[in-house]
């Protein structure tokens, strides 16, 4: 018997969407544990230690924005948000609190599994950091230690403000950023509502290093949420 290849946790009050979720994953080698309630949820988090949460935002006990925020008070355990909230406001809500990444249902399995593996690459680069701190995303390397940027293996000149998006996005490869955290985090909490200044960047950056500037596929668009950088395996949104 081969191990499996991460523990996921479905949190969800339908019990025909755990046992879709259970058989879908369990078919892919993921081990699948369950939990019908926020208390249930946060109390399987502390005893099984699951690799990422799958997580429903309508929960009988508990709005599943609070679960998060709780979370987050203690743990960095990857979290997807599968709701059917659709509204952008719901979205940036939970990716401010600490979501990894949001899908809205009905949802297909294939977005779902590679959005998966994005976040649980992330964990893993993460963990791995401080040891390796170089991110190969197709031809894009990105070395956080010299603070180089290279494609298909020749160095590629970014300003400043440049290279802090890459890296900030970067670090989190696969999970949606929302404007707010990343104009916070490199401008500073006086520019949160500038996102003009966000759109000129990644435009300058996607003419530097997407093969097809007006078709990205590095860096995408999460439409009045923020922007991801893509991992190979996660299709184009």
């Amino acid at each position: 018997m081969h191990s499996p290849m991460a523990k996921i946790l479905i949190v969800d009050d339908e019990p025909q969407i755990r046992r879709f979720l259970r058989a879908s994953l369990s078919a892919h080698d993921y081990e699948v544990i369950e939990a019908d309630t926020a208390a249930n949820a946060i109390k399987v988090l502390t005893v099984e230690k699951p690799d990422l949460v799958v997580l429903d935002l309508g929960l009988p006990d508990m709005d599943g924005l609070e679960v998060i925020a709780r979370v987050r008070e203690w743990s960095q355990v990857p979290i997807l948000v599968l709701s059917i909230r659709a509204d952008e406001s719901d979205k940036i809500a939970a990716l401010d609190r600490g979501a990894d990444d949001y899908i809205t249902k009905p949802f297909g399995m294939g977005e779902l599994m590679a959005r998966m593996r994005a976040a649980l690459r992330h964990r893993q680069q993460a963990e791995g950091e401080a040891e390796e701190p170089v991110l190969a995303l197709g031809d894009i390397t990105v070395d956080l230690s010299r603070r180089l940027v290279t494609r298909h293996g020749q160095a590629v000149k970014l300003s400043k403000k440049e290279y802090e998006l890459l890296r900030v996005l970067a670090s989190h490869p696969g999970k949606v950023m929302t404007h707010q955290q990343l104009l916070r985090e490199i401008w500073g909490d006086a520019y949160v509502e500038e996102t003009q200044y966000l759109r000129v960047y990644v435009g300058q950056l996607r003419q530097k290093l997407e093969a097809d500037p007006g078709r990205p596929h590095l860096i995408v668009t999460e439409p009045g949420v923020g922007y991801r950088l893509q991992g190979e395996e996660a299709p184009p949104l």
